[in-house]
């Protein structure tokens, strides 16, 4: 088996003819620039793009198709050159039990699933062509459509304020909401790590994904994770979120919580970190808070710790977050090492010093060994890099 880097939350925002699919997404991320930047510039295997349930985009996927561009894999999955698309879907529910709204990924192996899929949520939501939509039924219904079409079923970045499972404060049980037999894996979201997500004891039976939620070409792979598989397919990627037969995440990258937008509970207008939610802000007295995510997990704790069997959670840094690597250093880094993933994981420190100054190769070579330093982000504002 080989080991495969994988980012499987992807939005796309414009269709090839220009309609709008992830309203805040950047125009450039049609189907055709996704799959590019993923396997030229950023060096994924496998990625998710996950709104592929409008119509628009799997006409497309169809004409590439047909065009001898992409393949599709009989195991599932549309191959590009040297990436494997993931067909997904990501979706709004707001039921009487999860009292939400909370946002759900779901994949399917094919485009045959998909339409299916599409046409199903279609009679359940007021705009099949646009991205994240509520849908106007069960979280539980949902899980079951999923997993009659052979598809996988994931709670999206669970605890961010907006929009997911533990974030919103109304939830404090996953059985609340989804029948927890009919879920494949969690995805933890930029502002959490496995140490944190595992002091919660229900998920410790579920596998941890990290993924980019992308809104813009350069956010691809910002988060990812190595999975040890046969080959990049949906059934593998399957049996790898179930731990069989020897498939497994191997190592989970990700922003050190610091860097996320919610980690801690910060006043939305002057983002001064405040210690109490219910406090109004001993800074500017503005009394809209946000609650952090480190701060959320405090209440909801049940557990000390990280599960040992776990794998490696790796805060990886992303190279836009790196201050002083411009534009036109990344493209000279990216003109010798070819792809992101080779900058991150493979190129010599003595390379790095020969083509960066040398703040800006020390705090590449920190960010590998997990010894950089950061000022805490929160209220929708990232966290910031120290390198000095």
């Amino acid at each position: 088996m080989d080991e495969y880097f994988v980012d499987l939350h992807i939005h796309i925002g414009r269709t090839l003819t220009g309609k709008p699919v992830k309203i805040t997404a950047a125009k450039s991320l049609t189907i055709e620039n996704i799959l590019t930047e993923s396997t030229e510039v950023k060096g994924m295997d496998m990625i998710g793009v996950i709104d592929c349930h409008v119509p628009e985009v799997l006409d497309e996927l169809e004409r590439l198709i047909q065009a001898g561009e992409v393949l599709e894999l009989e195991d599932g999955g549309i191959r590009f050159k040297n990436v494997t698309l993931i067909l997904g879907s990501e979706l709004e529910i707001y039921d009487e039990d999860c009292k939400g709204p909370i946002h759900v990924l779901a994949f399917l192996p094919n485009i045959q699933n998909m339409r299916e899929f599409s046409h199903w949520m279609s009679k359940r939501q007021k705009n099949i062509t646009l991205s994240s939509q509520r849908i106007y039924e069960t979280g539980k219904n949902l899980q079951r459509k999923v997993r009659e079409l052979n598809g996988l079923f994931i709670p999206a970045h669970i605890f961010t304020p907006y929009k997911s499972l533990y974030g919103r404060g109304v939830t404090a049980s996953l059985i609340e909401v989804f029948d927890p037999e009919l879920i494949d894996a969690v995805e933890l979201g930029l502002s959490s790590n496995t140490e944190m997500a595992d002091q919660i004891a229900e998920l410790h039976r579920y596998s941890f994904v990290t993924n980019s939620d992308a809104h813009s070409l350069p956010k691809i792979g910002r988060e990812y994770q190595k999975i040890k598989m046969n080959s990049p397919t949906f059934e593998e990627l399957k049996k790898a979120l179930r731990q069989q037969e020897g498939r497994r995440i191997v190592t989970n990258y990700g922003l050190d919580p610091k860097l996320g937008k919610y980690h801690r509970t910060t006043c939305d207008q002057c983002l001064t970190i405040v210690e109490k939610v219910t406090e109004a802000c001993p800074k500017c007295g503005h009394s809209q808070i946000v609650k952090g995510v480190y701060d959320r997990l405090l209440e909801l704790k049940t557990n000390e710790g990280q599960l040992s069997s776990r794998p490696p959670y790796v805060h990886q840094v992303p190279l836009e977050f790196i201050p002083g690597l411009g534009p036109k250093t990344l493209t000279k880094l990216r003109d010798y090492f070819k792809t992101e993933m080779s900058i991150l994981h493979d190129a010599p420190a003595d390379v790095l010093h020969s083509i960066l100054t040398p703040a800006i190769a020390e705090a590449i070579i920190r960010a590998r060994n997990g010894t950089l330093t950061f000022q805490a982000g929160g209220g929708g504002k990232y966290g910031r890099v120290n390198i000095h």
